[in-house]
């Protein structure tokens, strides 16, 4: 189960690779400033190197969020299982209808789904004890860096457009190829922070694996687990989710080269900023509300808020779904083992 877990983890991985793939890179081919091939090119690069260099802090919360400490192999195998078959069915699910969705809250609730089911709402370290404590762990951690990113890709976005419409109101077209060299830094920028955040939610439940094998005395991320989760998020990122960069690149806000620029910015700096401090995030909703605060910032009556209104209820169903999923899963899994 060891190996079909690891298995699961890296498909887990490469669907978030070709859904967020097509987030990061929409704006750009939107902007029609970048080729589709050369910015899937540098989304590749500067993702696999975020998990390479930008540390361990969201892996860490992912794989101790869920204690499995004193629970027998099968179990504790059954209830990671059963949490990445949940979070691939969702990304494969909102991939055929092109709506982006968030891998991270998949991933997330369908492991607590699972939790519950098979170990009781006890095994899950809900972090409330430790907020009063003035301490951010747990499911409360995610929890916040689930729900907060997104205001805060809308406000980020918001203030950066308006920043550059001012900054640059004087200036002429001569300006644009600066802009265009941005854009290459700025996607760089967001494929980098990314990786940094995303490939580590894989590690995260690798590291779990392990430990419920008794490969390792406590909770631990290998560099060959760094490595092999960088590399499956890169292949999936190589492949994007076309029909997802329709939807976000041309179905919220007519994009031109400075919106991009705004956006990629204002999303990066979300992204990062929540991986230094352990929080995941979902790089799909940063993005997506971070254009809609851009396109508020300039044109509000020109942003498609019905195609916004759309992709916020897929967001409202893939929380209950996906825990949902996890424990039906956990259920299927448990019978067949007969635990």
């Amino acid at each position: 189960m060891l190996f079909l877990g690891i298995g699961l983890v890296i498909f887990y991985d490469f669907t978030n690779g070709f859904h967020d793939a097509a987030d990061m890179v929409a704006t750009a081919i939107a902007s029609r400033t970048m080729s589709p091939a050369r910015a899937i090119f540098i989304v590749c690069v500067f993702t696999f190197m975020g998990p390479l260099l930008g540390g361990l802090a969201v892996a860490n919360t992912i794989g101790e969020f869920i204690s499995i400490e004193g629970v027998s192999r099968e179990l504790a195998q059954s209830v990671i299982l059963a949490a990445m078959l949940a979070a691939i069915c969702y990304n494969l699910i909102t991939w055929k209808f092109g709506l982006p969705s968030s891998s991270s809250n998949s991933l997330t609730s369908g492991l607590i789904g699972a939790a519950i089911f098979a170990l009781g709402s006890h095994a899950v370290n809900w972090g409330f004890s430790a907020l009063l404590q003035g301490q951010l762990e747990g499911f409360t951690k995610i929890l916040i860096g689930l729900a907060f990113s997104p205001l805060a890709g809308f406000f980020i976005g918001f203030l950066i457009m308006k920043g550059l419409l001012h900054g640059l109101r004087r200036f002429s077209e001569k300006v644009k190829p600066a802009l265009v060299l941005t854009q290459y830094l700025t996607v760089s920028w967001l494929a980098f922070s990314h990786g940094t955040n995303d490939s580590q939610k894989g590690m995260g439940i690798i590291g779990m694996l392990l430990l419920a094998n008794n490969m390792y005395s406590e909770f631990t991320v290998p560099f060959w687990v760094i490595v092999l989760c960088a590399s499956s998020i890169t292949l999936g990122t190589l492949f994007g989710g076309w029909s997802i960069i329709k939807t976000v690149g041309f179905g919220i806000y007519r994009v031109k080269l400075i919106h991009s620029i705004a956006d990629q910015v204002g999303a990066a700096i979300v992204i990062l900023g929540s991986s230094l401090i352990g929080a995941p995030t979902s790089t799909t909703q940063v993005v997506t509300t971070s254009l809609m605060g851009v396109g508020a910032a300039e044109r509000p009556k020109h942003v498609r808020w019905t195609v916004a209104a759309s992709i916020l209820k897929g967001w409202l169903f893939n929380i209950p779904v996906s825990f949902l999923l996890g424990f039906i899963y956990c259920f299927i899994i448990m019978k067949i083992l007969k635990l």
